[in-house]
């Protein structure tokens, strides 16, 4: 039974979009901050989960970073709408995610696969941080330099989703590509192949 709570917590993170989407629009805040932190706490066990218990799946593996990124630009683009951020922060992880998209595709092409690693999700959890407190101050108002926090959070953010997205390249670049074959071990971990330099 087990080994069905990690995929079953990717899904609640599907699940919980539209509706906090539905909370921010109708400007119930606070209810939209509560489901934010339910999607991050949901983000954080299943990975968790699957790891301790060697529970990383082909669904995992691929649907885990894609609840992430529909969850961040989603939720950024109605904070944008709702004036809560400027629309600069959502423009530059799109550029990023455009980017890491037209990435995949040409490895997919290519016999590679493209799964998340420690930096994107360090810059995944300051996003959730930020995004956290966009919401608090657009109901509460923050106060003086208070009013601000969340969007240094947000540059701190920005610089960690550029420098995953260059470690990315940088790794694929000195260790070789990801070889696809692995997806065929659903337990283990994807490894690494090392170019032939000849």
């Amino acid at each position: 039974m087990l080994k069905y709570v990690p995929n079953t917590l990717t899904i609640i993170r599907f699940l919980l979009i539209p509706i906090i989407l539905i909370g921010l629009f109708t400007g119930h805040y606070f209810i939209a901050f509560v489901l934010v932190a339910l999607s991050a706490l949901t983000d954080v066990a299943d990975g968790c989960i699957a790891r301790k218990y060697n529970l990383i799946t082909n669904f995992g593996k691929l649907m885990d970073p894609l609840a992430d990124k529909l969850t961040l630009i989603s939720v950024l683009t109605s904070l944008v709408v709702i004036k809560a951020i400027p629309v600069w922060i959502v423009i530059i992880v799109a550029i990023k995610e455009c980017t890491m998209i037209a990435g995949a595709s040409f490895l997919y092409g290519k016999d590679v696969v493209v799964y998340s690693r420690w930096y994107g999700k360090l810059a995944t959890v300051l996003f959730y941080l930020a995004i956290a407190l966009s919401i608090l101050n657009k109901a509460y108002s923050f106060p003086g330099i208070w009013n601000y926090i969340d969007l240094i959070i947000y540059c701190i953010a920005l610089a960690m989703t550029v420098i995953a997205l260059v470690l990315y390249i940088h790794d694929l670049s000195i260790y070789g590509v990801i070889d696809k074959t692995d997806l065929k071990k659903d337990v283990k971990d994807v490894s690494i192949t090392k170019k032939d330099n000849r």
